[in-house]
């Protein structure tokens, strides 16, 4: 949530700013509850005050044996009266809470303009592209052979699933493990083990909610009418971000750096067409996600740190990818600053998103209430950072297609061999 604050003070400055990520800010709507807020508390006051004038008065009038019925009325009335501004007054506020949920984070004065990808700005390119001397396939073609089975899953659970045998299953399980090893032992990231069923609070705290609940899949306790409406976390983002949620984390105990490997859920709601082959864009993808709660001094020299984490598992794998920073129109709904690392899928020709990384600075902060205590003994809310690192997924797509061999086997990369037992080749059964 922006700084309420911010708008009260210059509400055409973020109305600017937003415009830049396309977004209208409605300035009318924000003006009349702002209107409608003031006049309550003007009653509220001026009620409040009355009160006092007529106490005093009323002390008065019986300090001198008189009549102090009419004054004593009047005050008994009050209580309601404000009763009525508070009910009032709450609602404008729930209104005006509603409103700024819906409205995106404010762009950082470092994000390039621009309206899509094609404005986004290439920061760097690492690793050398291979040259084939064989036709290259892509990963469904090299890895059906291997133990992806989409037939099956489709079976299971319709389109945009995969079910994984044998070595293929093994090798997304070894990339799994190794970015958990080497966020955890190199970058110093807490492993957790968190839910992949969350409370509404979960998402509308971290930005999915309200406004993407159509990308989110739904589910009931009990399936019983009536039970509260839970969600499967379409990253554990969520669930990492809001153990923060409604705390006061002490000053000595930040940065958080925390990290899980969970199972990731989406509707992909409006991408129907795109990147339906494979498993590019599935309802149900693993990710290692990596998380930092920081002080608001630190955000920026963390979100260059978890770049550089991100990129080091692309790097210990041997795979070419270049980090883009994206333009404030492609950013997403949290995000002040977001880099995406986009490795390289020879069957494309073309460089694809594996992770996005993004300080939200104190915007999720605000919708969970999470703050910390700073050297002065005041609470301040904390920043919040998240990416991948990396999508478990496209990690497996890009192996696929990046160690793929003339007779259909794939190489291992060197990284995950001690994970797959010393295995240097999967090969076709």
């Amino acid at each position: 949530m922006i700084d309420l604050q911010l708008l009260r003070k210059d509400v055409d400055a973020v109305q600017q700013r937003l415009a830049a990520r396309g977004y209208a800010f409605p300035v009318q709507d924000f003006e009349e509850l702002e209107a409608a807020r003031k006049t309550i508390q003007k009653q509220t006051e001026d009620l409040q005050a009355r009160r006092n004038v007529l106490s005093k008065q009323i002390g008065v009038l019986k300090g001198k044996g008189e009549d102090a019925s009419e004054l004593m009325g009047e005050v008994a009335e009050i209580p309601q009266r404000l009763k009525e501004a508070e009910a009032g007054l709450a609602g404008v506020q729930g209104r005006l809470e509603e409103l700024l949920l819906g409205v995106p984070n404010l762009p950082h004065e470092s994000v390039p303009a621009g309206a899509s990808s094609g404005d986004n700005r290439e920061i760097c390119k690492e690793g050398l592209l291979r040259e084939f001397n064989f036709t290259v396939r892509d990963h469904v073609d090299v890895g059906t052979p291997l133990g992806l089975d989409f037939e099956t899953a489709a079976k299971l659970s319709g389109a945009r699933f995969v079910l994984m045998r044998g070595q293929i299953a093994r090798l997304h399980r070894a990339l799994a493990q190794f970015m958990l090893d080497v966020q955890t032992g190199e970058h110093g990231y807490t492993e957790c083990h968190t839910p992949y069923i969350v409370h509404a609070d979960a998402l509308r705290g971290t930005g999915q909610l309200p406004k993407f609940e159509a990308d989110l899949f739904a589910a009931k306790k009990g399936g019983q009418q009536g039970e509260e409406q839970l969600y499967l976390i379409p990253t554990s983002e969520v669930s990492l971000t809001n153990i923060v949620r409604d705390e006061i984390v002490p000053l000595d105990k930040l940065p958080l750096r925390l990290t899980a490997h969970t199972p990731c859920f989406r509707s992909e709601a409006g991408s129907y067409g795109k990147d339906t082959h494979g498993m590019i864009r599935q309802h149900q993808f693993d990710k290692v996600e990596i998380v930092q709660i920081v002080h608001p001094d630190n955000s920026y020299q963390a979100l260059e740190e978890m770049v550089e984490h991100a990129a080091a598992i692309l790097d210990k794998l041997g795979l070419p990818y270049r980090v883009m920073l994206l333009c404030a129109g492609d950013m997403g709904f949290a995000a002040a600053k977001t880099y995406d690392l986009e490795v390289w899928l020879p069957s494309q020709n073309a460089y694809r998103e594996i992770s996005s990384v993004s300080n939200c600075e104190a915007f999720q902060a605000r919708r969970m209430r999470a703050r910390f205590r700073n050297d002065k003994g005041k609470t301040e809310f904390v920043h919040t950072l998240n990416g991948s690192g990396l999508a478990v997924g496209r990690a497996l797509v890009a192996v696929l297609e990046n160690y793929q061999n003339a007779d259909g086997s794939v190489t291992v990369p060197k990284a995950l061999r001690p994970y797959m037992g010393g295995l240097a080749e999967l090969r076709p059964d």
